[in-house]
């Protein structure tokens, strides 16, 4: 039975079971000037003051409760999670018994899978980085690694803790650990990097032979006015300093140099037979990431910690950010009752549900069918879009993006949305 439902326009949309779990740990050695994600570093992150043991007791009185909502709304016999995720912060400051312990939890009120892909990030400095064997006793099968650059002064420009052979010593000793996949994260559109830069990156990321890239451009936001930073929003405020960075380096990025470099990437990549299956991220045949191809597919999710957004099919629903709050809810001291943490959802309504399923579809190599062509609401700009080279067609009848239009994506969803 499902949790909730919802009718819109006569339509009849049902809750469904999630597919995979994301848990937010927001914890970092330091924070970078560019990162909006949840995280809280110094004395919260590490020293006898750390925040980490409360925050797990917080996280796994969550995840237990998440749990019960689950067993009533869809029954004991809903399927197993196909994907589990650690992200951040930087998730591989937790210690490897502690990752275990969580994994055990999970597969106990949620299930695994046999086979479940199971992913923790990690940096890939060595303080930061912990003992990839150990965590893969603990049960991770994937590890993320936050390369950024290759490049030391592009690094230190960024506010990254790691060098270059930091990024090769934490892929070596992951492979030596028994790592079936790494990702490594690149950023392009840095400022005042010349094109040449951003080549050698992509070269030395290469000659690493990891399993999967995640090319992802600068972006520079602003959540505080888009109004993600109230007591019940899903971001942190930004920083004095971060903000005064950010105004600092924007002037140096440039649309063109980044749309030469994403270009680079794709027949670079293409070439070298990497499958670019959506527009920022690539893999070897056989290491897309499973937990991601989640959200592409709109698929139900599950997530657990301060800032992390769930989708049941109905629903968006997202904690808040604030990790105070967070533990006061969850932890919140003799003779008072436990709550889930303050935050807030939004169900999707038909047409937004349509625009959705378009968008994220678009956004993967599969595209989407020939008769999306035809409906609201893209329906109204395939014409233009054909026109414009932002889409093409395939033999097999698949609508999907150009190169064009991946460089071009978000003019084209802003109009579908």
């Amino acid at each position: 039975m499902a949790a909730r439902d919802a009718g819109v326009d006569g339509v009849r949309q049902a809750a469904l079971p999630p597919v995979a779990l994301y848990v937010h740990v927001p914890f970092c050695v330091s924070i970078c000037p560019y990162c909006d994600f949840v995280v809280y570093a110094g004395a919260a992150a590490r020293g006898p003051t750390n925040r980490i043991d409360v925050f797990v007791e917080a996280l796994a009185a969550e995840i237990g409760q998440r749990a019960d909502a689950a067993d009533a709304a869809f029954g004991l016999d809903r399927p197993p999670l196909d994907s589990l995720y650690f992200g951040g912060g930087t998730p591989s400051l937790l210690p490897a018994d502690t990752i275990a312990r969580l994994v055990a939890l999970v597969r106990e009120r949620f299930g695994l899978a046999d086979g479940a892909e199971i992913t923790l990030e990690a940096n890939p400095g060595p303080d930061e980085r912990g003992d990839p064997a150990a965590q893969k006793r603990a049960g991770i099968g994937r590890l993320s690694l936050g390369a950024q650059s290759l490049d030391p002064a592009e690094l230190r420009r960024l506010g990254r803790r790691h060098r270059p052979d930091d990024v090769r010593d934490a892929v070596e000793a992951a492979r030596a650990a028994g790592i079936g996949s790494i990702n490594l994260d690149l950023l392009y559109d840095l400022p005042d990097v010349l094109l040449t830069g951003w080549m050698e990156t992509l070269e030395g990321a290469l000659a690493l032979a990891p399993d999967h890239l995640s090319l992802y451009a600068l972006t520079l936001d602003d959540p505080d006015a888009e109004g993600l930073t109230g007591v019940d929003g899903d971001h942190l405020p930004t920083r004095p300093g971060a903000r005064r960075w950010r105004d600092a380096v924007r002037p140096g990025q440039d649309e063109d140099r980044a749309a030469a470099e994403y270009h680079h990437a794709v027949h670079r990549l293409a070439g070298d037979g990497w499958r670019g299956y959506e527009i920022s991220n690539w893999a070897r045949p056989g290491h897309e990431g499973r937990h991601n191809l989640a959200y592409w597919e709109r698929r139900p999710y599950e997530a657990v910690g301060p800032g992390a957004h769930a989708f049941d099919g109905v629903v968006r629903r997202w904690n808040a950010a604030r990790l105070d709050h967070y533990l006061r809810a969850l932890l919140p001291g003799a003779g008072s009752p436990t709550s889930l943490p303050p935050g807030g959802e939004e169900v999707v309504d038909a047409a937004t549900a349509a625009a959705e399923r378009v968008v994220l579809g678009l956004r993967t190599d599969r595209g989407l069918p020939l008769a999306a062509g035809t409906e609201p609401p893209l329906a109204d700009w395939f014409g233009w879009a054909l026109a414009a080279e932002l889409l093409d067609v395939t033999p097999d009848e698949r609508i999907v993006l150009t190169t064009r239009g991946r460089l071009l994506s978000n003019e084209l969803f802003s109009r579908l949305v």
